[in-house]
């Protein structure tokens, strides 16, 4: 399977700064359901759909922040543009929490929309 990323290049050494998005930076957040995973070349994907679409979440494997989720449902929150490890729309995946807040946080992704 090919990789194909949003940017020129693999995730792979794509570090671009420390990881920030916590309290009032982050944006919007939205409920999603995490459908499969794999990893190719050393790039976790995952296969998520929201109440719409159906897109990817990628990240380095053994990267901090970088899981392989199991299928079930979490809380995505995107961050504002250059938060980040990726050089992409960087998301983080929250565990669904019981009440308005979020979870704990899982993983930091790479989104790849569907085309």
């Amino acid at each position: 399977m090919e990789n194909n990323l949003a940017f020129p290049g693999s995730l792979h050494g794509r570090w671009l700064g420390p990881i920030v998005g916590s309290g009032q930076e982050q944006t919007e957040s939205q409920k999603i359901t995490v459908k499969g995973r794999e990893v190719n070349n050393g790039v976790v994907i995952l296969t998520v759909r929201d109440s719409k679409n159906s897109f990817e979440l990628q990240c380095n494997q053994g990267a901090s922040g970088c899981a392989a989720l199991d299928p079930a449902n979490y809380v995505m929150v995107r961050l504002p543009k250059n938060h980040g490890l990726y050089d992409c729309v960087n998301v983080e995946v929250h565990r669904q929490s019981t009440n308005s807040e979020h979870g704990d946080m899982l993983g930091q992704y790479c989104l790849i929309e569907a085309k």
